[in-house]
């Protein structure tokens, strides 16, 4: 393969050339040397939901103070860059009306568009933690919990192996248990019972699978626990036995009305005012320890309650203070993974091959689960399976080195994984990471971007035709194979991206997600607005509150399971137009705020941008726009799209046609340099990448 020369690009100094080895890479590129800080990266309370209409009370129209307008303060006590949705136009020196226009309604579409994510989670962490629950995941209580979402379906089930592939056998329960009114659906495949044991004693008994899981094999009883809190906690002479609170209740009804109780009127007959039976009953009780009574009599004051001045006594108070807190009896009543396996069989075991089945209105289909995190082809190539992967503790990977902190500028090699080696053959991701991780160190690069890692039905996309977005390429290895990868590239130095396709989709049906439950639009535009016009994959309809769950949570599963350094989002003219980017552009400014610019998309990617500065504040954001939309690397608060870099695409292009078009003897330096600095923007520019 033929060396990828790359230049260094920054707003005006001339380019430095530096060459990059033979060793076969996609691509290489040469960031700017420091990242800017950006002022509207927001921390917590992402979702204020301050639109007007969220008070009836009138609005104080009075001014402000200059310095009280440019910060708001947020809940918690922190203080955050006032929103200016046109504020970027300025400092670029634009002055369209037309485009101000349509960056003020694009933010008020964005202030709606988290008021409906607020009917439905809390923050942008919680819309971005679908994985948390979505997809195959091992409860406590000693069973198999899965979740998936598909609206159109009227029946769900789980066939595998482990039923035998019957579709009847683990099912989603009937109404409200077992399907929401979202099109969530929920199955629980329970442990079996060994033959000769018992079923547990308490039917919440929980076991330690992962987390501490030798803890609980001690063959301490709830009895033995119970006794060692009350010695603990309780002194002397104020133990009290744990009985249902009914008990008092009901010796309480005796004490008044005797053991029968009253029956009618007549029989109640006179009896005294409650307070005087109160009196008496508490003390008959005043010498009985078990009785439950209580130690206080809680008169109602008509003060507020203070949650933090119940006990007034003074003695008592210190007294409670000085208490040890009573011992978690719920964690420490926990066994362990030994006691959970010679008492139970998982119903589903590490690799076991599973699928989802639904039932439609246009019939039966069997589906590879949205959320799977290892798929595998069948011998044919032409289904694929769903892999449960849970290996036991001691095989999980253990991670060895933390996240690199790039010094001095930031120098990316681009590379595909399976066409990495020297051999006629798909390599692997332990090939790549002893034999190609050494070479990009050696060679000066701090920084490695890998396209093609998603799982995809089709290796000639070059991985571009997503089918399984939560699932590495089982081309090239287990999913532990990859986070060995990212992690001996981390005790490199080197910074991990990953070329994250959310623009399109794979258009197959039988593994991706094209006709997932049998409807047109589960995540796509129906249509031929849900189909790209060149290219025939299907188009994500970002306006859709569960379609940006989805899409929201891929990308924080990437860096939180994988620890993903950060993403190059791939062709965004393919989802910033409804003509895929396929247009002529003469570079006007209507251009970009026309009825073509899909302002969801465009509302999606400022999301995304937030949560992941929010919760992984080092993270670094690509964009791969041809259109060089503007405001794609100005901050969310400015009304930018908040990506920390954009790729400059006319760069490549640039050198191709002076190779194929102009003699050596007759290049234009002027007209190189003005393609190389034109931009006051962060931009990689590459010499020659994967889309020649």
């Amino acid at each position: 393969m033929s060396s990828c020369p790359l230049f260094l690009m920054t707003p005006r100094p001339p380019p430095l050339l530096v060459h990059a080895d033979r060793y076969p890479p996609i691509g290489s590129a040469y960031l700017p040397t420091s990242r800017r800080p950006c002022p509207g990266r927001r921390h917590g309370y992402l979702f204020r939901c301050d639109s007007s209409s969220s008070s009836s009370a009138p609005r104080d129209r009075t001014p402000r103070p200059r310095q009280q307008r440019q910060r708001s303060q947020r809940p918690g006590g922190r203080r955050v860059d006032a929103v200016d949705p046109v504020g970027f136009l300025a400092k670029l020196r634009v002055s369209d009306r037309a485009f101000a226009q349509f960056l003020r309604d694009r933010h008020k579409a964005l202030k709606d568009r988290r008021w409906e994510l607020c009917s439905r989670f809390i923050d942008l962490k919680e819309v971005s933690s679908g994985f948390e629950l979505l997809g195959m995941h091992r409860h406590r209580q000693h069973r198999m919990d899965f979740m998936e979402w598909a609206p159109g379906a009227r029946y769900c089930s789980l066939v595998g192996d482990f039923n035998e592939w019957s579709p009847t056998e683990n099912c989603a329960r009937e109404g409200h248990l077992g399907h929401d009114d979202f099109g969530y659906w929920f199955i629980i495949l329970e442990d079996k019972l060994r033959e000769g044991q018992e079923p547990d004693e308490y039917f919440f008994q929980e076991y330690n699978y992962v987390d501490d899981y030798d803890k609980g094999d001690n063959g301490v009883d709830a009895e033995e626990i119970m006794h060692r809190m009350k010695e603990e906690y309780w002194e002397p002479g104020e133990i009290r036995s744990h009985k249902s609170q009914l008990e008092m209740v009901v010796k309480l009804y005796e004490q008044m009305f005797g053991p029968n109780g009253p029956q009618t009127e007549e029989e109640l007959g006179e009896i005294p005012d409650a307070q005087t039976r109160y009196n008496e009953w508490k003390a008959l009780q005043k010498t009985d320890l078990s009785s439950m009574s209580p130690s206080y009599d809680i008169i109602d004051s008509g003060q507020p309650f203070d949650i933090f001045n119940v006990v007034t006594d003074g003695a008592s108070f210190e007294k409670f203070q000085a208490k040890k807190p009573p011992l978690a009896y719920w964690v420490e009543m926990r066994k362990g993974r030994i006691a959970w396996l010679e008492k139970y069989v998982p119903t589903i075991s590490h690799k076991d091959k599973y699928r989802v089945y639904f039932n439609t209105p246009d019939g039966a289909l069997e589906r590879v689960p949205a959320w799977a995190t290892y798929v595998l082809p069948d011998a044919e190539g032409k289904q694929s399976y769903a892999v449960h992967w849970e290996p036991p503790p001691e095989e999980v990977y253990q991670w060895r080195f933390g996240r690199p902190k790039v010094k001095g500028s930031l120098r990316i090699y681009e590379s595909h994984v399976g066409i990495s080696g020297s051999e006629e053959k798909v390599s692997s991701f332990q090939e790549f990471t002893s034999k190609v991780l050494p070479h990009i160190k050696n060679a000066g690069y701090n920084a490695v971007q890998l396209i093609g890692v998603v799982e995809h039905k089709d290796y000639s996309s070059v991985g571009y035709k997503v089918t399984n977005y939560f699932a590495v390429s089982s081309r090239f290895g287990t999913p532990d194979d990859f986070k060995k990868l990212v992690d001996e590239a981390h005790g490199l130095g080197l910074v991990v991206l990953l070329d994250i396709v959310h623009s399109y989709a794979s258009a197959d049906e039988l593994v991706g997600l094209s006709l997932f439950d049998g409807s047109n639009d589960c995540y796509f535009h129906s249509g031929k607005r849900g189909h790209h016009k060149y290219w025939g994959t299907r188009m994500f309809k970002y306006d859709d509150v569960d379609v940006l769950h989805f899409l929201l949570s891929n990308l924080n599963w990437w860096v939180t399971e994988y620890r993903i350094d950060g993403f190059q989002f791939h062709s965004l003219s393919s989802m910033l137009y409804t003509h895929n980017g396929f247009s002529t552009f003469t570079g006007t400014m209507e251009e970009y705020c026309n009825q073509y610019v899909d302002k969801d998309a465009i509302i999606y990617l400022i999301l995304a941008n937030e949560m992941l500065h929010d919760l992984h504040p080092d993270i670094i954001t690509i964009a791969e726009d041809a259109t060089f939309y503007p405001g794609l690397c100005e901050p969310t608060t400015q009304g930018g799209l908040g990506f920390d870099y954009c790729v400059n695409l006319s760069v490549p292009e640039m050198w191709l046609w002076h190779l194929e078009n102009v003699p050596e003897r007759e290049w234009s330096m002027n007209k190189i340099m003005k393609v190389l600095v034109s931009s006051d923007q962060k931009m990689l520019s590459y010499v020659e990448n994967h889309n020649q």
